[in-house]
């Protein structure tokens, strides 16, 4: 039997990044993986739907070039083509973690991986110890009892990667990132689009002003939206699809060829042997400590299949955080409190912290700071004026409680919120911190001049 000081189970960015880390600190190192190396984001998720995004992106430039006093003819788009660039990228992407492993030293074992108790996996029949096991099995696309997915009509985030043609009509059920993504992506290049939103906002755990300000966006491009509605029943039986979606003024039907569902994700963790060496499970999650110990003691958990935020960056941290204090460095717990979110549409969506109603339910006393892209010079050049950047910030103490932003780029932007943030940057450290022009990013600085009402150029 092959020993290891350290398996991982799963190789996704929270999976083979803890086995890079683990490596880094002289733990001998495997990882299972029962598909392709960087788990779903690499392959199916993060990476190449931003391939698509991108597509879309310079399609939408190519189709407004004029505005740029340019002229293209009959800009047309390729959808084979457009798909088989992403899967390229992805591709790349995972071959490129296949070349991490091998720099590593770290030990790859393919096919299906099983806990078993006294610390061992079971792979196809081959079974592996280690001292500690790290499971980072990660998620799937979550199924609803009235929009079961058969991969052809109703269909889930992977399918809609690599569909084998475009659609005329699509209903996306679901708006949070997932779901707005392809809304974006598929209008972009012609198909018509319906987003269907159970709760009253689209992006619902975004700011309001930002759910605000995406719905007039996609609304401003053709794609219908119907919120506090919700789906209850799909027909397949004939070409396409009919959707019964039930909203307050009664019920609707809907017709499409194809209905997306972005309704969320489900945790893979059946079938991978927790019953048998006894790890409790909570309402589809594995319970951890600050560390990701389960209650079994050699048996850690992160990423997706743990209670915290379902992204790619928070597993990542989560299994460096794990094989640094099981290597007895002093590490702090991850504060979830600072995790920034990003979505890709256009515009784009980034935000960190606190949401002015969040702050408002806290009983905090703040002041609020908006600064509009259509007052920044660099958005005005770059054709992209829709958006603004919001800020929080505590009135007593100067604390920077949240920042949001949507609009162009703003993804790239967020990252200054959540440093400022972790080093308890106060607001007026942030303005006398000179930032350069012009750019998007001195929005940022514009949003807190405009919370302390020293704001110049609105």
């Amino acid at each position: 039997m092959s020993k290891y000081d350290i398996i991982v189970l799963g190789s996704g960015p929270g999976g083979y990044v803890t086995a890079i880390r683990a490596s880094q600190l002289g733990f001998k190192t495997a990882v299972v993986e029962k598909e392709n190396l960087g788990g779903v984001c690499l392959n199916w998720g993060c990476i190449p739907t931003k391939a698509l995004l991108k597509s879309a992106q310079v399609f939408e430039y190519l189709k407004h070039a004029e505005d740029y006093g340019l002229k293209v003819k009959d800009a047309e788009h390729d959808f084979d083509a457009v798909v088989k660039r992403s899967r390229g990228v992805a591709e790349g992407m995972s071959k490129g973690v296949q070349f991490l492993m091998k720099k590593n030293k770290i030990d790859v074992i393919e096919g299906y991986g099983k806990l078993k108790p006294g610390k061992k996996v079971d792979v196809d029949g081959t079974e592996y110890s280690a001292d500690n096991i790290i499971i980072a099995t990660g998620a799937r696309s979550r199924e609803l009892p009235s929009l079961p997915q058969d991969g052809k009509k109703v269909i889930g985030y992977r399918e809609a990667m690599s569909l084998p043609k475009q659609p005329k009509k699509m209903i996306v059920v679901g708006s949070g990132a997932i779901g707005v993504e392809f809304a974006y992506f598929y209008n972009s290049i012609g198909t018509e689009v319906t987003v269907v939103e159970y709760l009253p906002n689209i992006v619902p755990v975004e700011d309001a002003d930002v759910s605000k300000q995406l719905e007039r966006s996609f609304k401003k491009s053709g794609i219908n939206i119907m919120t506090s509605a919700e789906v209850t029943n799909v027909d397949t039986s004939g070409k396409g699809v009919k959707a019964t979606v039930k909203t307050k003024k009664g019920e609707e039907v809907l017709e499409a060829d194809v209905v997306l569902s972005a309704v969320g994700i489900k945790t893979n963790i059946e079938n991978i042997g927790l019953e048998d060496v006894g790890i409790v499970v909570d309402r589809d999650k594995i319970l951890v400590n600050d560390f990701y110990q389960t209650n079994i003691p050699g048996y850690y958990a992160i990423g997706d299949v743990t209670p915290g935020q379902a992204l790619a960056h928070v597993a990542s941290a989560e299994g460096i955080l794990c094989v640094e204090k099981l290597a007895g460095h002093h590490v702090e717990a991850l504060d979830y409190g600072n995790i920034p979110g990003c979505t890709y549409c256009s515009p784009e969506i980034a935000s960190v912290g606190l949401t002015e109603q969040q702050a408002k339910d806290k009983g905090l006393d703040i002041k609020v700071g908006k600064f509009p892209f259509s007052a920044s010079g660099k958005a005005s050049a770059g054709g992209n004026k829709d958006g603004f950047v919001k800020v929080i910030f505590d009135a007593k103490y100067g604390e920077w409680l949240g920042c949001h932003m949507i609009g162009a780029g703003v993804t790239d932007m967020i990252a200054e919120a959540v440093v400022a943030r972790k080093l308890e940057t106060t607001g007026h450290d942030v303005l006398k911190a000179v930032h350069p022009h012009p750019t998007m990013s001195e929005a940022v600085m514009e949003a807190v001049a405009d919370a302390y009402d020293e704001c110049i150029h609105i």
